[in-house]
Formats: structure tokens, C-alpha cells, sequence
């Protein structure tokens, strides 16, 4: 499966990805779900907002387990990031179909659309519209970098802008989210652990800040003549570093817009998006109101997630059962008692007491994601992370190991198992 997707939208010269939502990258992707979920005889729906739900079983008649994340990426982001969670979901299926498993609840693998942003600027663009927490009117006037809308975007892929919105009949068929997704950061690395799962997601928010100016040439207008926002551009882009460092938070220009864009003319406009987060959500929110005083600029908030905290007792029963699935793919083949976990030995190098096994670390993020949107919206909701050895992500630099990946497969298939009988 990896190998079949791993070229599509991939930038040969840097070999970052380029998968903006609805791009012809993006449309083969999901061709190529569909085309996974049609091989084990699943039925693909997709809502009202694009997302794609595969079905074991019929979630009409009950709530069912659902897995998955998505298959846009950054511009120039690694591969694992979204797609890791999509196969990983397809193999979890196929592993417990191989043992002759028959969930007692409906199983469903989810693709949600434009997780990322990247294209028109809000993050979980399809979850939020799912949930409501997207308004569908502002969805639509979006717009990409070409000043094409989502509207206008939508009809050409063949869908209908006016059907955005709230979807309570999909949503009710959620009883349970669990996302898997490469760690981006190196917690598990330093946990000496290939698996973990998320206690909480930090809150974060989008901010452009407008810049206005003069547009003038560049070799015939004398510097105290000039009015050129580059200038409280950049000191806003220190003032952000000084202020975060204190309040301790991040905060990132990472988007920059100027017009008109020449080398030789002094700037009008510079349009820069600021992206905040950090454990507390009143420093994250005071970092950015002394932020928009100092810098004189017109500011927009573009989004906004607050805190999201995994349900405790969800977590902590998924991190036991991860916990268990890993070391019984870790132990000596020759080694299992007779009740198929793994020998005791096992269970103490996984650093239980008493032969118990220990959970997988529980770990926070500073990353958004689909899950966190869900569960928000009341939806319970979890997330498994696999080590990712570099710590680096939203680069062509991210990795996670095959062996590891291995190993988050055989937790999500435990977990999903689990689920299914409850």
C-alpha cells in the first residue's frame, strides 16, 4: 500500500509532498482509498463535505469504531504525516480479518478532507464541517493562492458547495474515533518507546496580520520618503520570538504574502500568517492581543481549537491495550503463555511490576488534528502515536521506521478489536 501512493504528488527535486485538498494529487489519493476499501468489500461513503468513510458493517444500525486521519499534506511535507494513519487503518482491517475476527459493532475507516489547510487556509477544514465548527457560507468564500474559492473549486471536482455543513446523520454514526499518526515531535524517542497515545492537544489558532503601506520604486524613493510595511513586518516577527520565549509558548510566521511581489519596488501590502500554541490557552491568547497592539497591522483571527483533553478513562484503556499488543509482537516467538499474551518476561521488559505490562507513554501535542476536532465536538476520541526518530515533521526529513510502524499497526488492530467488543 505504502509504495502504490508514495510517488503521487511527491516534488522529485526536494521529494516534500505537494497534496493541496482537491488537487489532482489529492483526487488520485482518494481514487486509490476508494479502490482499498472496494478490495475487502467495504462501502465507501463520502458526507456532505467530502470526507470518506469506509464501512465494515452497517453503521445505520449501530454506532460504529472508526479509524483513520487523511491524505493531504503541507506543502513540502513529509510522507507519513495523514497517510501513515490511512494505511495503518487498511492493515489493522486486514489483520483482523486474517485471525477470522468478526466485529460485534460497525468498523469504519474515515479520510477526512484538507486536514491540513494548506490550500485555503483554515486546518481541518473537513471536520470542522462536519462537526459545525466550520461556518459553511465562510468555507466557501475561501479562497487558494490562485483566487480560486472553495465554491468554485468544489463544482470543478465535481461536488456541491451548497451541501457544506453540519452533518448530524454521519456524525451520529461515529461511536468511537481513534487516529493514528506519526509523532511529530520526539517524545517517544526519548521515551525509548515505538508507541504511544495522546492525553491532550494543545490550544492553537491561525492569525493574519495585514501590513499596509506604499508601493514605490525601489531605487528612486529615498528611505525617509518611503512608508514600507516590510519594516514592523519584521520587528513583529522578533517581538513574537521575545514574547513566546516569555509567555512560554511558540509562535511561528511561517506564510508570507507581498504585493506587488517586485525586487524592485518597495512593497504596499505584506500579509503574514502568525500560527500560536502552547499548554495554556490564556498565554497563547495574551502572547498575540500584546502581538497585535505592537505591531500597528490589521489582524484576523483564521482559526481557532482550544484545549482538547482525550477522554482519561479511553486513554488510559488504549494505552494498556497498545502496551499489551506490543510486547506480544516483540516477544520471542516460542515464548507466549497459554492465554496468547506475552510471557511474563516480556511483560517486565516492558516495564510492568508483577508481570503486568506497563501502558505505552501518554503523551501531549502541540499538533492539531481531526481527532481533536471530533472529540471537541463530543465525540470520543483518541490518538496513537509511532515514533517518529528524527523528531522533524512537515518536512521531507519526517520518518517513522518500518519495524515501528509495524508495531502501531498491531496496537491499532488490538485497540480497534477491543473497541469492537465493547
Amino acid at each position: 500500500m505504502w509504495g502504490a501512493i508514495e510517488h503521487l504528488g511527491r516534488d522529485d527535486r526536494t521529494r516534500g509532498y505537494l497534496r493541496d485538498a482537491w488537487s489532482p494529487a489529492d483526487l488520485e489519493l482518494r481514487a486509490w482509498f476508494r479502490q482499498e476499501a472496494a478490495r475487502r468489500g467495504l462501502a465507501v461513503r463520502e458526507d456532505r463535505n467530502g470526507n470518506l468513510w469506509a464501512w465494515w458493517g452497517d453503521p445505520s444500525d449501530r454506532p460504529g469504531v472508526v479509524t483513520g486521519s487523511h491524505l493531504d499534506s503541507v506543502r513540502q511535507g513529509g510522507a507519513f504525516d495523514g497517510p501513515l494513519g490511512i494505511v495503518s487503518a487498511f492493515a489493522a482491517l486486514d489483520a483482523l480479518a486474517a485471525k477470522g475476527f468478526e466485529p460485534a459493532r460497525p468498523l469504519g475507516i474515515a479520510c477526512f478532507t484538507d486536514e491540513e489547510g494548506a490550500r485555503f487556509g483554515v486546518p481541518c477544514t473537513g471536520s470542522r464541517l462536519l462537526t459545525g465548527a466550520l461556518d459553511p457560507d465562510r468555507a466557501r468564500g475561501l479562497t487558494d493562492d490562485e483566487g480560486d474559492s472553495m465554491a468554485e473549486v468544489l463544482r470543478r471536482a465535481g461536488r456541491d458547495p451548497g451541501a457544506l455543513g453540519r452533518d448530524d446523520e454521519t456524525l451520529g454514526h461515529v461511536g468511537v474515533f481513534v487516529e493514528l499518526h506519526v509523532e511529530q515531535g520526539r517524545g517517544l524517542v526519548h521515551a525509548g518507546a515505538p508507541v504511544g497515545v495522546a492525553s491532550t492537544i494543545w490550544p492553537h489558532g491561525r492569525w493574519r496580520f495585514d501590513f499596509r503601506g506604499q508601493a514605490n520604486h525601489a531605487g528612486t524613493t529615498r528611505l525617509q520618503d518611503r512608508d514600507d510595511p516590510m519594516l514592523p513586518f519584521a520587528r513583529t516577527v522578533l517581538h513574537a520570538r521575545e514574547l513566546a520565549e516569555r509567555g512560554g509558548v511558540v509562535a511561528t510566521f511561517g506564510r508570507l504574502r507581498v504585493s506587488p511581489g517586485n525586487a524592485n519596488a518597495v512593497p504596499g501590502l505584506v500579509s503574514a500568517w502568525l500560527d500560536a500554541r502552547g499548554g495554556d490557552e490564556t498565554a497563547v491568547r495574551t502572547l498575540v492581543a500584546e502581538l497585535t497592539a505592537f505591531s500597528g497591522a490589521e489582524v484576523g483571527n483564521e482559526s481557532w481549537t482550544p484545549a482538547v483533553d482525550f477522554d482519561a478513562v479511553l486513554r488510559d484503556r488504549l494505552a494498556l491495550v497498545a502496551a499489551e499488543a506490543v510486547a506480544r509482537r516483540t516477544a520471542p516467538p516460542d515464548a507466549a503463555d497459554g492465554r496468547g499474551r506475552p510471557p511474563r518476561s516480556a511483560r517486565d521488559a516492558a516495564g510492568g511490576a508483577a508481570g503486568a505490562v506497563a501502558p505505552v507513554p501518554v503523551l501531549p501535542t502541540g499538533a492539531g488534528h481531526d481527532a481533536g476536532i471530533l472529540a471537541a465536538a463530543g465525540v470520543p476520541g483518541a490518538m496513537v502515536f509511532v515514533r517518529n526518530p528524527t523528531g522533524i515533521s512537515h518536512s521531507p526529513e519526517e520518518h517513522a521506521e518500518a519495524s515501528d510502524c509495524h508495531l502501531g499497526v498491531a496496537a491499532l488492530a488490538a485497540i480497534l478489536e477491543d473497541l469492537c467488543q465493547s
